[in-house]
């Protein structure tokens, strides 16, 4: 933020300071992207011109005011598209070859040979076409799945997916899929998109991968799937409720890997949000069309493909 500093008077505030911080600012970086403080503090917001997120996902920040306004929101994507996409391919190789039994058998002092699954040839459907879902799908292409996509229409030729269906004709397609991931962004329109119907839909043997927001998924009816066998597994890096409650069921699963909400977080990811937001800065200043800018009534950055 130095290169900022130089050529603007910059206010680091708290969420409790955060609407007396607002008067007079012409720009807002959220950097605590978990944060809800803003539609609270909005009433502080006299000339506020631009928004930008330290996220992929607007939705801390995408409420009523916000959208009918003339603020132009920008976000963050583009830094964590390729290291969620290895999380996805390293938690598939997680169930596949069965790590976690290994693991135990481990601090069990036990040798127990057992013959695991490929990964070459199993079908993923991956939920979301954004930056983050093409970045899945390449990789695991490259490790021999079959991947196709879900997104608001179809088409036969994309260049990464090949085949992506229509949304609203999700459920029609979820049972072709061995594994199902998650990276849609959190809308109206996807808020429990995967409920028991969905899960009902999928193949016994399938995997479920949840990589875009919690509020993707029933819980509850994610936990019957679960327990029923009604699907084989689940890693889950989001959830409806963070920290994940130590009540929940989920902990204790033995078809369940729990993670943090770290999918992609690498070495260094700070640096990197603060680098887009500078540079966003640069061209906001100088008057260049913004990068990231969001649709605020889709809420997410459009797609040119």
């Amino acid at each position: 933020m130095q290169g900022i500093e130089a050529t603007a008077v910059v206010r680091y505030t708290r969420e409790d300071g955060l609407a007396e911080a607002l008067r007079g600012a012409d720009a807002l970086f959220v950097y605590d992207f978990l944060s809800t403080a803003v539609p609270g503090a909005w009433h502080g917001a006299d000339r506020l011109r631009w928004l930008h997120i330290a996220s992929a996902g607007v939705d801390p920040v995408l409420f009523p005011e916000l959208r009918a306004s003339e603020v132009v929101l920008t976000n963050s994507r583009g830094v964590f598209d390729q290291s969620i996409a290895e999380y996805v391919l390293g938690v598939l190789l997680a169930f596949a070859k069965d790590f976690a039994r290994s693991s135990q058998l481990q601090s069990e002092k036990r040798w127990l040979h057992r013959e695991t699954e490929r990964i070459s040839g199993k079908r993923a459907l991956v939920v979301g076409t954004g930056p983050i879902g093409r970045a899945i799908a390449a990789l695991l292409r490259a490790a021999g799945l079959d991947v196709a996509g879900v997104g608001r229409r179809a088409r036969a030729d994309d260049p990464d997916f090949g085949t992506v269906h229509a949304s609203d004709e999700l459920t029609r397609h979820l049972p072709d899929a061995d594994f199902v991931v998650l990276v849609a962004p959190l809308t109206e329109q996807t808020r429990g998109m995967f409920d028991a119907r969905a899960f009902n839909a999928m193949r016994p043997s399938a995997r479920l991968v949840n990589v875009g927001r919690g509020e993707l998924v029933i819980t509850s009816d994610l936990v019957e799937a679960l327990r029923t066998g009604r699907i084989a597994g689940a890693a889950l890096d989001v959830f409806d409720t963070e920290p994940l409650p130590t009540d929940s069921p989920l902990w204790t699963m033995e078809n369940v890997l729990v993670s943090p909400h770290m999918s992609g977080d690498f070495a260094g990811w700070r640096n990197a949000l603060v680098e887009v937001f500078t540079d966003n800065f640069q061209r906001w200043r100088s008057g260049r069309e913004l990068r990231n800018v969001v649709d605020k009534q889709l809420g997410y950055v459009p797609s040119s493909r």
